[in-house]
C-alpha cells in the first residue's frame, strides 16, 4: 500500500466522522479509511476504562483485549516525505470513479486515464485527466483536473459500492466497451439535467431514474462491497443511491461511559488506572521515583505528585493484584448511583461534582441538581451503518452493524475527553401522578404503536427497545435545554449532549437529566454549563425553554403531528422546536413531543409541567 499523506484531521473525528468505513471528501479528491487492523497499533495509547471494555465485550466478543487512542503524532513534522510524517491511519482512493471536469469522461482509476499529481503536497495531491481534449475534443492536449463521481450505491446491511455505471446506461449487462461521458443539460443542477452517455453506442440515460422507486427497477443487486475491508460478501439489501458527503453514508455505532470513581476506589487508585500504561512496567520504588519526577516536568497525569513514592507503590502493587472485575450492569446504572449519592465525589481527577438545591419554581418537579464541575467521557466505536443510524449503545438488533475490521477484533478504536455538566434529578412522587394521566397514558400508546410499525417495518422485533414514556419527557427537556444553554454557555450547540436516565425496570427507579460538553482538544472546562446549573440561572432557563416549547414556527402542522401516520418516532416535535445536532442526542432526534412538558395547541392536558408561560 503506498503511504502518500494525503490530508489531516483531528483524532476525535475518526471516531464521530470519518472512522473506518466513512468516506473523507478531501478538497480535491475522496478517500476511504481503511480498517483499523492496519492502524499503527503501537502508537495508539491504551485508554483504561473497565466498564466501558466488559460492555464492548459483550458486544464484540471477549477477544477484545483493549480500548485504544487513534496513532497520533505528537511532535510537529515539517517534512511531509518523513517516516514520521506517515503516522496516521491509512486511507485508499474512493469511490474509484472519476470525472474529468472538462470533457466529462467517466472511468475507473484502474483504468490508468487519471494520474495522481504532487503526492508529496497535501494541499495540492490531486488526479489529473492526461491530455484531455475538452469536452468538444477540439482544444489543445492538456492535463485537466478529475474529481470523484458524485454519486454511489449502499444498503442497510452496511455496503458501499461505486455507482454502476455501465449498468446503468446500456440498462443491464452489456458487452460494449465505449467510455462514458458525464453532462448537464439544463441551467440548475437538479438530477433531471444530469445524463450519463457511451460514446460508442450512444446509449444515454437520466440520473433521474436512478433515485426513488425507480432506482428498483434501474439498479443491479447489492454486491456486498466493503471497501475498507477490500472484500465483497453475499447480500440480500436492496442498493440505494447516495450522494458523495451525504449524511447517510456513514453513521457510528458508539458505546460511551461517564470515567466515574467506583465505591472502593480513592483518588490515588484513580490516577493510578489513568496512568496505568505508564505504571504497569514500572518494577521497583527506585525506578518509580524517576517516573514521577518525569511527570512533574511534563505535566502529565496532575495531582500524582501530591503523594509519597511509599504511597503510590503500594497502590500500584494493589492495582495489579485486583483482578478483572465483573460488571454485569447496564452502563448506566453505576452513573446513576454516583450521582445521585448522597454525598458525590467532589476530589477525584477526571469527577468534581457539587450539590445545589433545585429552583424554587420547580422544587414539586426537580428533587435536586448536581454541578460537574468536572468530568470525562469515555467513547468506544464498535461499528458502523449506513442509510439508517443505530439507536444509542444499539450492539443487539436496532440497524445491522458492518464490522471495523475483517476478523474479530483484539481491539477497537476510542477517544476520551474532559469536560463539565449539570446533573437534574426529578422528583420521583410528581413523576407517579404525571404517570397516571389518561392523556399522558394516550401519547403512550400512541408512540408505542408507532414504535412497533417502525421496528415491524424494518424486519425487527416490534415488542423490544421502546423506551417509555418518561424517557420520552425527560428527552424532550434534555432538547430545549440544551437549545436554551447554547445560547449563553459559550460552547457551541453541537458540543453540548445529552445523558438520560430514565430505567424504571432495572434495579434503581430513575428519573434524570444529565446535560454535558466535552471537548477533544481541551483538558479541562470553560465553566460556562456549571453557571448556568445554579438555581438562580437554571430557572431562568427552564422558564425560557418552556415558554420557547410552547408554540413552535411550524404550528399547527408541528404539534398535530401523529407518528402512527408515517412511522416516525416522535409527536409535536421538528426542526424548529426540538430537534438538535446528531452528535448531541443519543437517541437520533427520535422519542421527542412538546406536549409531554407543556400544553400545545393540540394536547392541554399531558404536560408534566403545568406551564402558564
Amino acid at each position: 500500500m503506498s503511504r502518500t499523506r494525503i490530508g489531516e484531521i483531528r483524532p476525535s473525528q475518526l471516531l464521530w466522522s470519518y472512522g473506518p468505513g466513512a468516506l473523507i471528501d478531501l478538497p480535491n479528491m475522496s478517500v476511504v479509511t481503511m480498517t483499523s487492523e492496519h492502524w499503527d497499533e503501537p502508537r495508539c495509547r491504551t485508554i483504561q476504562e473497565a466498564r466501558l471494555l466488559a460492555n464492548v465485550r459483550r458486544v464484540l466478543g471477549p477477544q477484545v483485549e483493549s480500548l485504544r487512542m487513534p496513532p497520533i503524532n505528537e511532535e510537529e513534522v515539517k517534512d511531509n516525505t518523513s517516516a514520521e510524517a506517515l503516522i496516521g491511519v491509512p486511507v485508499k482512493p474512493f469511490p474509484r470513479w472519476l470525472r474529468c471536469v472538462k470533457c466529462g469522461l467517466l472511468s475507473p482509476v484502474e483504468a490508468g486515464l487519471f494520474e495522481l499529481k504532487d503526492r508529496f503536497r497535501i494541499e495540492r495531491a490531486r488526479f489529473v485527466h492526461k491530455g484531455c481534449k475538452g469536452s468538444d475534443g477540439t482544444k489543445k492536449t492538456s492535463d485537466a483536473d478529475a474529481v470523484p463521481a458524485r454519486f454511489l450505491i449502499a444498503c442497510k446491511s452496511g455496503h458501499l459500492d461505486d455507482f454502476p455505471w455501465h449498468w446503468f446506461v446500456h440498462r443491464g449487462q452489456d458487452n460494449c466497451k465505449g467510455s462514458l461521458r458525464f453532462y448537464e443539460n439544463g441551467a440548475s443542477l437538479q438530477t433531471e439535467n444530469l445524463w450519463v452517455k457511451c460514446d460508442e453506442c450512444g446509449a444515454a440515460r437520466n440520473m433521474a431514474h436512478a433515485f426513488g422507486k425507480a432506482s428498483k427497477e434501474n439498479l443491479p443487486g447489492c454486491r456486498g462491497r466493503h471497501p475498507h475491508l477490500t472484500r465483497f460478501e453475499e447480500c440480500d439489501q436492496e442498493p440505494r443511491t447516495v450522494l458523495l458527503g451525504a449524511t447517510n453514508g456513514w453513521f457510528p455505532a458508539t458505546l460511551s461511559v461517564l470515567a466515574i470513581p467506583p465505591k472502593s476506589s480513592t483518588p490515588l487508585s484513580q490516577l493510578i488506572q489513568d496512568g496505568w500504561d505508564d505504571f504497569s512496567d514500572v518494577d521497583s520504588e527506585p525506578e518509580l521515583k524517576g517516573l514521577i519526577k518525569g511527570f512533574k516536568r511534563s505535566g502529565q497525569l496532575p495531582g500524582i505528585e501530591a503523594y509519597e513514592i511509599g504511597e503510590i507503590w503500594e497502590a500500584i502493587q494493589a492495582h495489579q493484584g485486583g483482578g478483572d472485575q465483573v460488571y454485569d450492569r447496564d452502563i448506566k446504572t453505576p452513573e446513576w448511583e454516583v450521582l445521585t449519592a448522597d454525598e458525590p465525589p467532589n476530589d477525584y481527577p477526571s469527577f468534581k461534582s457539587k450539590v445545589v438545591p433545585a429552583p424554587n419554581q420547580f422544587r414539586d418537579e426537580i428533587k435536586r441538581v448536581v454541578l460537574l464541575e468536572r468530568l470525562k467521557e469515555v467513547n468506544a466505536l464498535i461499528g458502523f451503518t449506513r442509510i439508517e443510524s443505530p439507536e444509542e449503545g444499539a450492539g443487539e438488533d436496532s440497524v445491522k452493524r458492518a464490522p471495523l475490521t475483517s476478523r474479530a477484533p483484539e481491539w477497537v478504536p476510542a477517544t476520551e475527553v474532559h469536560g463539565e455538566g449539570v446533573f437534574i434529578q426529578f422528583n420521583l412522587d410528581h413523576l407517579e401522578d404525571w404517570h397516571g394521566r389518561k392523556f399522558v397514558k394516550a401519547l403512550d400508546d400512541r408512540l408505542r404503536v408507532a414504535h412497533r410499525a417502525w421496528r415491524r417495518k424494518r424486519k425487527l422485533d416490534p415488542d423490544e427497545g421502546y423506551p417509555g414514556i418518561r424517557y420520552s419527557m425527560l428527552h424532550t427537556l434534555a432538547h430545549a435545554l440544551i437549545r436554551e444553554m447554547a445560547l449563553e454557555c459559550g460552547y457551541n450547540a453541537a458540543s453540548i449532549r445529552e445523558r438520560i436516565y430514565a430505567d424504571v425496570e432495572g434495579e434503581q427507579n430513575q428519573a434524570g437529566v444529565l446535560i454535558y460538553t466535552a471537548a477533544a482538544d481541551s483538558d479541562g472546562t470553560l465553566g460556562g454549563l456549571v453557571e448556568l446549573g445554579k438555581p438562580e440561572n437554571l430557572e431562568r432557563l427552564m422558564t425560557q425553554a418552556l415558554d420557547r416549547a410552547g408554540v413552535c414556527s411550524s404550528d399547527p402542522l408541528c404539534a398535530e403531528h401523529d407518528p402512527t401516520k408515517d412511522q416516525s418516532l416522535h409527536g409535536a416535535s421538528c426542526h424548529a422546536c426540538s430537534f438538535v445536532a446528531e452528535t448531541s442526542c443519543e437517541a437520533g432526534n427520535r422519542y421527542l413531543d412538546r406536549a409531554l412538558l407543556i400544553p400545545t395547541l393540540e394536547t392541554r392536558d399531558a404536560a408534566f409541567f403545568w406551564w402558564e408561560g
